[in-house]
């Protein structure tokens, strides 16, 4: 357990390359400080130059050596890796192995391997395969195609956050299959062949099918090939087909059958390639079934009303629709896509994935299945591409220009500015004056070519010809304006949301998501604000996806406005609870009214960016004993 808590820091400070105290660590993992002492100790221990963590005054950070750590984590095999070596083998062997000769050379006794092939047998849950015995030799009885899914199981148990790595696929395949240089320069020749027929490559989804074709490839050279192809294959899948086809053979040197060939045309249609930008409407629409362009665009104007946001446009609706067409495939095969910025999506735009996560219940009949995080997370990038678009000019600030000077020089001046900064402000008034009233100016910034008389956040000074040091002030003074824009009304609603009957200073620290969500669900169904099916609504929500959108923050609902009146219950965990697969220490279980429906995304997206600065989580955590303690410290954190 310590050497997997080991590599759960290091993942930990190799994600976010900033320091750390011991304290945090301990909460993000569920140990004391003294054990993170102690791990740190440790995982510098694995590599030569002993600098895996870097340590000093402010905790710590990731060193030079921590790909060395985490590399060395494999170097000693586990019961794990040693189960996955075996069922390799048993795969490898078409008449089976020998139990007693296999031990052997694994330098295990008969009765740990015995062991190990129970744990094979737990294995094969839901993949058709089994485990057959005879005497001393062990065979696994399946189809192909149910081999294949195994390995690619083992494939994703071994590679970190479902990255794609070739070096780890190379170690499930067997050392002895194609080199890397093959693998990677696969890759680019068939991104580069499908720019060419006219696509847009999903890069978070090639990795995954990169295996898939790897392993492919590697069976077929073995003589483990798929039945032949269907008969009705459409043109799209044939060329895509033909471009795989071409490239295993110049790479790989091995020649794919007419099964394998459209099955990997098949995997690279419904995970990697998108319309291009200038495919027209109605050519995506006859490639559409008409059960799911339906669907999408039903479920598409349920969720722009449900959550007031700009989606609702045919462009949206259509390229949704075929990507909720090739996840239907995908859910009949059970072939589910791994989506490297999931985590990041939750926990930056979580009013975005909250959008999706309804888009995706509301699917789930039409798609046969419950999605995963990560195939929810790439609906969640259909929706905020959309609402990008759509939100762009609104996102502009006001500015007034001051520069009094000679002849032309502030058109001049208001000309670079449009140039370089367009895209974040508008310049909406000129002051030529030398002595404007500065108190009158209300525009988000001003930008002044002169000193004004007293110095504030919003203004900004700049030179008479814009230089790049201008450029950059601009921007982050812009950014701040942004921030306090949305913050502007939080404190006010958060007062009001917010009450000391529905608030618990420390959970306990046995508690997970299913107890805290029972815990304070009970407290607003005392006050009158839910009912208990709400409550089992939102731990129906939880098994979707968790709501923990930051590595100290959950904020735990439910699908639907049904509460009398908003109201959000809190509980303060220190040390730190577990919810799901992490831990988090603040926990706001939030409960909406209909007549709330416009402040849903200004509290919920902003609740979470004021839990997702640790130094605030702390601040809160540490101090928030009491009811009025917490809201003192919250207010205090959202004013700056």
């Amino acid at each position: 357990m310590s050497r997997t808590r080991q590599d759960r820091v290091i993942a930990l400070l190799s994600r976010d390359p900033v320091w750390r105290t011991a304290g945090e660590l301990a909460d993000l993992v569920g140990v004391t400080p003294r054990s993170i002492r102690s791990y740190v100790a440790a995982l510098n221990a694995r590599v030569p130059g002993g600098d895996a963590v870097e340590s000093g005054p402010s905790g710590y950070r990731v060193g030079p050596g921590a790909p060395g750590a985490l590399q060395a984590a494999s170097a000693d095999e586990t019961p794990r890796e040693r189960l996955h070596r075996l069922v390799r083998e048993i795969l490898d062997a078409d008449d089976g192995i020998d139990v007693y000769e296999t031990a052997q050379r694994f330098h295990v006794s008969e009765a740990t391997l015995d062991g190990d092939l129970g744990r094979v047998r737990a294995l094969l849950g839901g993949t058709q395969l089994t485990l057959e015995r005879s005497a001393a030799r062990v065979r696994l009885s399946g189809t192909e195609t149910a081999q294949r899914r195994l390995l690619s199981r083992l494939a994703h148990e071994e590679m970190e956050q479902g990255s794609f790595d070739i070096r780890t696929l190379r170690r499930v395949l067997g050392e002895k299959t194609f080199d890397t240089t093959a693998l990677v320069a696969f890759k680019a020749d068939l991104v580069a062949g499908l720019g060419d027929l006219g696509y847009l490559v999903n890069e978070f989804g090639i990795g995954d099918v990169m295996m898939h074709i790897a392993i492919a490839a590697d069976r077929a050279s073995r003589g483990h090939r798929l039945d032949d192809a269907p008969a009705d294959a459409s043109d799209t899948r044939s060329r895509i087909g033909e471009l795989v086809e071409r490239q295993a053979a110049t790479h790989l040197g091995v020649r794919l059958g007419a099964g394998d060939r459209d099955h990997l045309a098949a995997l690279v249609q419904t995970r990697v390639v998108a319309p291009g930008v200038a495919e027209p409407d109605a050519v995506i629409r006859d490639r559409l079934d008409d059960d799911v362009e339906g669907a999408v665009r039903t479920v598409v104007g349920r969720a722009a009303s449900e959550f007031l946001v700009d989606i609702d446009h045919e462009d949206f609706v259509l390229r949704l629709a075929l990507h909720v067409q090739n996840l239907r495939h995908r859910a009949q095969e059970q072939a589910w896509s791994r989506n490297a910025l999931t985590r990041s999506l939750k926990s930056s735009y979580p009013m975005i994935f909250e959008v999706a996560v309804y888009i995706a219940e509301q699917l789930r009949e039409l798609i046969g299945a419950p999605l995963y995080e990560d195939e929810i997370a790439y609906i969640a990038m259909h929706v905020g591409g959309r609402l990008e678009r759509s939100r762009s000019a609104g996102r502009l600030l006001s500015a007034t220009l001051v520069c009094p000077g000679y002849y032309e020089m502030h058109e001049l001046l208001h000309a670079s500015i449009d140039r370089a900064l367009g895209r974040e402000i508008e310049v909406v008034a000129v002051e030529t004056r030398a002595d404007p009233d500065w108190p009158a100016i209300d525009t988000d910034l001003v930008l002044t070519t002169i000193d004004p008389p007293a110095p504030a956040d919003r203004i900004v000074r700049i030179q008479p010809f814009l230089t790049e040091n201008d450029v950059e002030r601009v921007q982050t003074a812009a950014s701040r304006a942004r921030r306090a824009r949305r913050l502007a009304g939080l404190r006010a609603e958060l007062e009001r949301y917010f009450s000391a009957d529905a608030f618990v200073a420390r959970l306990d620290p046995g508690s997970d998501e299913h107890s805290t969500i029972r815990q304070l669900g009970e407290l607003l169904v005392r006050q009158g604000v839910i009912g208990e099916d709400y409550v089992e609504r939102t731990l129906v929500r939880e098994e979707m996806s968790s709501t923990a959108f930051t590595d100290a923050l959950a904020v735990p609902h439910a699908l639907g406005m049904t509460a009398t009146r908003t109201a959000i219950a809190v509980g303060l965990a220190d040390p730190s609870v577990r919810w799901g697969e992490g831990r988090v220490q603040v926990v706001a279980m939030v409960a909406f009214s209909e007549s709330d429906r416009e402040a849903f995304q200004t509290v919920f997206e902003q609740l979470v960016e004021v839990f997702s600065e640790r130094d605030s989580v702390q601040r809160i955590v540490r101090r928030g004993t009491t009811f009025a303690a917490f809201l003192d410290e919250l207010v205090a954190v959202v004013d700056g």
